[in-house]
């Protein structure tokens, strides 16, 4: 698990000066200026410099300095990574990439950005995420994953995925009279494989966001599926979004409780010498423990515990 926590990742249009201010005064895990889809056309190169002077003159108040670029296939891309970097020096922490199809995609990226930090004399590498987003994207996603050490996450994106296989939509990430006409979750299998390559590669995983910011509950049951599948976070495209996702990406103190009993049984049952290890009629085994440990290291990135 990387050093930050990411329950709750908030996007905010680079075009947005006054709500760029606004989202770092938030309680949102990670906050990200967006040049991508929350910018229209004619308003990205300037955009670029209310990116520049966000990450150089606002608090992020610890948080890593991220912002995301414009697909590589663009023609805005190159230009956003080279103007910022280049303008912000040490100044930028992570940096997210829109519908990642390959490993060298990541390659790619990777290496203009070592070039960057050679010129601008950086000593610690910008960090990435990668949003899986096409239907070749989630084709490629464990080359994706393996492709270079400075992944942090992999990040669902549920509604170009759903253009890409064509799923009917009316909304990013929100229920619609399509549901039950599937017997099951229509992004299970996408989310699924997205989670084993993330977590086969050491990187946090990151569901997408949920469209409709006043449906709170709503937003609570598409987090609770995405934590019961595994993932660790969500993103969110209003700050009200942000205490439900925190709440729900959170281990209750139940579970950090039950952590804590299970390590305890288990380093008491070691240094005596026992075997077979219980708490009360329940067995614990190998994959417990690692479940427990899990669990803590969640709790103290959450800065529940110390």
């Amino acid at each position: 698990m990387v050093a930050y926590p990411q329950r709750s990742v908030l996007s905010v249009p680079g075009s947005r000066p006054n709500m760029i201010e606004k989202a770092l005064r938030s309680e949102a895990d990670l906050v990200f200026i967006d040049l991508e889809d929350a910018v229209a056309p004619e308003a990205k190169a300037s955009s670029r410099d209310n990116v520049i002077r966000a990450l150089r003159e606002l608090d992020w108040r610890g948080r890593p300095r991220a912002f995301r670029v414009n697909a590589l296939d663009t023609p805005y891309f190159y230009r956003d990574l080279i103007e910022v970097v280049e303008a912000v020096g040490e100044q930028v922490d992570l940096v997210i990439l829109p519908k990642i199809e390959r490993g060298a995609d990541v390659y790619l990226v990777a290496t203009l950005l070592g070039q960057l930090e050679a010129v601008v004399g950086r000593d610690q590498p910008v960090r990435l995420q990668a949003q899986i987003e096409t239907a070749r994207g989630l084709l490629n996603c464990g080359e994706i994953a393996m492709a270079r050490e400075r992944l942090d996450a992999l990040v669902f994106g549920p509604g170009d995925y759903a253009a890409s296989v064509q799923i009917p939509s009316t909304a990013i990430g929100t229920p619609d009279e399509w549901d039950q006409h599937y017997p099951g979750h229509r992004f299970g299998y996408a989310m699924h494989q997205i989670l084993v390559v993330s977590r086969a590669a050491g990187l946090q995983v990151i569901d997408g966001p949920y469209a409709d910011f006043r449906d709170l509950e709503g937003l609570r049951a598409s987090c609770l599926r995405a934590r019961a599948l595994g993932y660790d976070g969500k993103w969110c495209i209003h700050p009200a979004q942000i205490p439900v996702i925190n709440q729900v990406f959170t281990p209750t103190m139940e579970e950090v409780r039950w952590a804590q009993e299970v390590l305890a049984a288990y380093e008491q049952a070691r240094s005596s010498g026992q075997g077979a290890l219980a708490i009360g009629t329940t067995m614990i085994d190998a994959a417990s423990i690692r479940v427990a440990e899990r669990t803590i290291a969640r709790a103290r990135v959450a800065r529940l515990i110390e």
